[in-house]
């Protein structure tokens, strides 16, 4: 891993203390040089650089004399949402397996407790990704709409925080293949089959058809 690799990753993980366990609220400052390099591990010098990327993104200011401090204006919902997260490439595999283990219970609990308006939502947002893929228009934001309605209808809190977390990658373009007509016609039938089973408040079959639905993916990424 280069410097820049690294302080792209120590950035992030300055950045998750942050967003993810709330660790540093918007005017906190920053431990000192020396314990934050400690606690991660790593040099000063490395430490350094990932603050000035954080400086860069508008997320900390350094005061003269006093510190690094949290910026007072930081939207910290806008962050979750929307991510300000480095350029540090996230690993297709990592994430897909993130997926993998993720998104089918999340599929099952849904179909469960999901109320009639929210599973229409979920049906909605299925049959306008088919309307975009025959039209060869981009889906990526019903894509996104499909799976977090989904995720919402968990009534889960902790599931829910997770998505950011997880679309962050989708939204920074982890498709790394130009699909092919086969998996056009996977997502469309894999799709189908997941709101099926949603409807028709089956459980087991949404979680597996949710299943199948991120492993035709990771066949067309040539995940393994």
């Amino acid at each position: 891993m280069t410097q820049k690799r690294l302080s792209d990753s120590i950035a992030d993980d300055i950045i998750s203390m942050i967003v993810i366990e709330k660790r540093f609220q918007p005017g906190d400052k920053l431990p000192n040089e020396n314990e934050l390099s400690e606690e991660l591990n790593i040099s000063r010098t490395t430490l350094r650089e990932a603050i000035r990327i954080l400086v860069t993104n508008g997320i900390v200011e350094i005061k003269r004399g006093k510190g690094t401090f949290i910026k007072e204006a930081l939207d910290i919902d806008h962050m979750q949402h929307f991510g300000l997260l480095t350029d540090a490439k996230i690993n297709a595999k990592d994430l897909y397996e993130m997926r993998l283990i993720f998104e089918p219970e999340a599929a099952y609990y849904a179909t469960i407790r999901a109320s009639d308006q929210e599973m229409k939502r979920i049906i909605d947002y299925g049959l306008q990704i088919e309307e975009k893929i025959k039209k060869k228009q981009d889906r990526t934001a019903e894509e996104q709409k499909f799976h977090q309605s989904i995720v919402k209808a968990t009534h889960n809190e902790f599931m829910e925080k997770l998505m950011p977390v997880i679309y962050q990658a989708i939204d920074k373009g982890v498709i790394l293949s130009v699909e092919k007509e086969v998996a056009i016609k996977d997502t469309l039938n894999d799709h189908q089959m997941i709101m099926d089973f949603m409807k028709n408040r089956n459980p087991e079959g949404a979680r597996s058809a949710m299943k199948i639905h991120i492993l035709h993916a990771m066949s067309e990424l040539g995940i393994e």
